[in-house]
């Protein structure tokens, strides 16, 4: 690995990682919060978060403002791109598709199968990297926003006992029935709806082995509310099944990381209460 940045922040350090990486094969890079006991070599809990569309690791640590709250609760942040770059990665002309657009999923269909399996980049490779070479616990949280959001919710929910809590900001929480996912989900998975299921929350809730409480934050001005996220929909199946869903609805906000800046705060301080209990 390789440092490529480093800033000091609210007396710990915000860095950025280069690394390559055997489960995408190819170079990735991912945002590293160390507040001020991770410096001095104390053991921490980490909150890995998931970005949304077109975004990479730069998004969330330059426009969330979460290094304050990780530095207040002594939380390790982590922020992975969103998914396999390089010359060699196959991509899209589309903003929805390929580079940037991973979805959080292992892709089955070519040419995306060589490269794009995020979900296995997140769930296991990207931790043990973190827990092997930095003073991180096993200790873990995840949150995400849009699709982001979308993969924090069905990563927490396909892996009972490795996350001690799991937020949401604006998630598509049914991908397989709105056109973001509707697209990404025929590119990466193919035509077959039953692999869809397994990266669908809504489906996911119905069947979950752990009733790990789920928070969302939802801005009610969000452009993309009925069309992409439809998180009634989820509410629905928590509420058929008794799965715990605090759904905050927020009026005036929108899908921008002015939203994500107003809220990080109390979804960081949540993981913080379960990361330490």
């Amino acid at each position: 690995m390789e440092r490529i940045e480093q800033h000091a922040s609210h007396g710990g350090s915000q860095q950025v990682w280069k690394h390559v990486s055997p489960t995408l094969g190819c170079e990735m890079r991912f945002g590293l919060y160390l507040p001020e006991a991770a410096l001095r070599g104390q053991a921490c809990p980490v909150l890995y978060w998931l970005s949304g569309l077109t975004c990479t690791e730069q998004n969330f640590i330059t426009k969330a403002g979460a290094q304050e709250y990780a530095a207040r609760h002594g939380l390790i942040v982590v922020a992975p791109d969103t998914s396999p770059r390089g010359a060699q990665v196959a991509d899209d002309a589309a903003y929805d598709l390929g580079q940037g657009a991973g979805f959080y999923v292992n892709a089955a269909q070519q040419p995306w199968a060589a490269h794009y399996r995020m979900y296995d980049y997140v769930v296991e490779e990207l931790p043990a990297l973190i827990e092997a070479t930095f003073p991180a616990t096993d200790r873990r949280a995840i949150s995400g926003h849009s699709m982001g959001g979308h993969g924090a919710l069905v990563i927490a929910l396909r892996n009972p006992g490795r996350y001690r809590s799991v937020s949401a900001f604006s998630p598509i929480v049914a991908p397989s029935q709105v056109p973001w996912g509707q697209k990404a989900f025929s590119a990466y998975l193919g035509d077959d709806r039953q692999a869809w299921g397994q990266y669908d929350t809504v489906a996911l809730v119905e069947h979950a082995a752990e009733r790990l409480p789920l928070r969302i934050d939802q801005g009610e001005g969000d452009e993309f509310l009925q069309s992409q996220l439809q998180p009634q929909r989820l509410q629905a199946a928590c509420d058929a099944v008794g799965h715990p869903l605090q759904l905050n609805m927020r009026p005036g906000y929108d899908h921008s990381y002015y939203f994500i800046s107003s809220f990080i705060g109390e979804h960081i301080a949540h993981h913080a209460q379960a990361l330490r209990g």
